[in-house]
């Protein structure tokens, strides 16, 4: 069995991203190409071409080690797990926002990051072929304690709890554009409200326009996050 190892990617603290530049993906215009984004994905040293979660997502540590040598006393299998995968003009997954507690080398075109329940990351995906784009997909998922209810999403093991989820380019770029907004309020998106989340899925789904995260409102989750101990 492969052990869990560092990621590698620089500097733990606030998701940070800055203001995604995003265009419709096309063949020679991919949103991951887009300049800010380049700046935010740091290339694998090990893995040529690989995208990781943003400079600024921090230096992933070690996970602390219990007695059985397993990542803080949890077992692998606790652990959610999401295979990022990168071949250029093809097929590319990356993480728009996350703070994985370990990752580990597949090959050079896949890695694997690990996330502890209660996390909450962004996972995008992006597929072309010689008709254009076939798949533009973002979603917003929970990491769920092993056991617990989960739905099945494309390599995400074993699943998750799925806050948000949208398919088609207007869509994932309205997502990109909230996201950023929550970033310029000094606010880490790891640390938004589940129900916000939620929120925005339903009004894009029903075709409204979702309501602002504000810092009150997340003052307010913080408070009742704190009370559920």
């Amino acid at each position: 069995m492969t052990a869990l190892g560092l990621s590698g990617t620089p500097g733990l603290g606030r998701s940070g991203t800055a203001n995604s530049d995003y265009r419709e993906p096309e063949s020679s215009a991919k949103p991951q190409n887009s300049k800010a984004l380049r700046s935010l994905n740091c290339a694998n040293k090990e893995s040529f071409g690989f995208l990781l979660t943003s400079r600024a997502c921090g230096q992933l540590r070690q996970p602390p080690l219990g007695r059985s040598g397993d990542a803080a006393g949890t077992r692998r299998g606790a652990f959610t797990e999401v295979e990022l995968f990168w071949q250029e003009g093809v097929r590319e997954h990356w993480l728009r926002f996350g703070k994985p507690v370990a990752s580990r080398i597949c090959d050079r075109r896949r890695r694997v990051e690990c996330y502890a329940p209660g996390q909450t990351f962004g996972f995008v995906r992006w597929a072309f072929n010689d008709y254009g784009t076939i798949l533009s997909r973002c979603d917003i998922l929970l990491a769920v304690a092993e056991g617990a209810p989960v739905t099945r999403v494309p390599h995400v093991t074993p699943g998750a709890e799925v806050l948000l989820s949208v398919t088609g380019w207007r869509k994932v770029r309205r997502v990109f554009a909230l996201i950023d907004a929550i970033e310029q309020l000094g606010i880490d998106p790891c640390e938004v409200a589940p129900d916000y989340w939620r929120h925005i899925h339903n009004r894009l789904i029903a075709a409204e326009t979702p309501r602002s995260y504000s810092p009150e409102r997340h003052r307010a989750w913080l408070a009742r996050k704190a009370l559920q101990g």
